[in-house]
């Protein structure tokens, strides 16, 4: 697996926290391989289980008006293939209207009962703050999951008395450790990822989705450009390339029930 460092505020240190299994959130298809799939693919290189979980369909992105009875469809089959490039094939929807997310209980229900069945180590979800530096990163479905996943994450999926009828049909609460956000401000980052060696992965897993970048050749040289980017903040030796997170613990040795 690739190293990692962090800033002094990163509560995460890979040489003590392990993880053996990573849920991650997106809006649509395509949010995660921007955001997190250099890392996901060392995390499966090394034994990690990763599995996804897009909250709508995509059926409002493309740029051919002659796909929009396929391109639910399309993106799906998009979404899979570029998943199993980085190692992952266990991927969940939830069936939103692209465009229409909100943090609504139903979506929040969706989420305790996903986290509740998978019971990961890292929930990965994309971050609720804007980013007004680049504002293409905050489109207002990626802070929906954002919002949605962050008040899932506490206190729904550690309670047992929310959503009373997920315990009933079995789902137990469950103490969350850690969750990692992704494409938010930068001034919240404070850990990156390593991901010089898997670089290659993350842009195949990029070039599946075909319907959504006209420009090839642009989307590469920005996905590089920001990777050697995040490396240098990170202060990694020149040449190499980084995601960029924002790690939050959640529950650990210090944590207090309902504090």
């Amino acid at each position: 697996m690739t190293h990692s460092a962090a800033s002094a505020q990163s509560p995460f240190n890979p040489d003590t926290h392990r993880i053996g299994r990573v849920l991650c959130f997106a809006a649509h298809p395509d949010d995660i391989d921007f955001g997190a799939a250099g890392t996901i693919a060392a995390w499966t290189a090394a034994g990690i289980h990763v599995s996804y979980c897009i909250m709508t369909d995509g059926d409002a992105g493309g740029f051919d008006p002659a796909q929009r009875a396929e391109i639910t469809a399309l993106r799906a089959a998009e979404q899979r293939r570029a998943a199993e490039l980085v190692g992952v094939t266990d991927i969940h929807y939830l069936h939103q209207r692209d465009g229409y997310l909100e943090p609504t209980h139903k979506v929040m229900k969706g989420v305790v009962k996903l986290i509740r069945e998978v019971r990961p180590d890292v929930v990965l979800a994309m971050h609720p703050e804007r980013n007004w530096n680049r504002l293409q990163k905050s489109h207002p479905d990626h802070l929906a999951v954002g919002e949605a996943v962050t008040r899932a994450v506490y206190p729904a999926v550690e309670n047992p008395f929310a959503y009373p009828e997920l315990a009933e049909a079995g789902l137990a609460a469950y103490k969350l450790p850690w969750l990692w956000l992704y494409a938010g401000p930068e001034e919240r980052e404070n850990h990156f990822e390593d991901v010089t060696d898997h670089v290659d992965a993350k842009l195949d897993a990029i070039h599946v989705h075909v319907s959504q970048h006209p420009d090839v050749a642009a989307m590469e040289a920005a996905v590089r450009n920001g990777l050697h980017m995040n490396a240098r903040r990170a202060g990694f030796a020149e040449g190499r390339s980084a995601e960029a997170f924002h790690v939050v613990a959640v529950n650990g040795p210090g944590t207090i029930a309902g504090f």
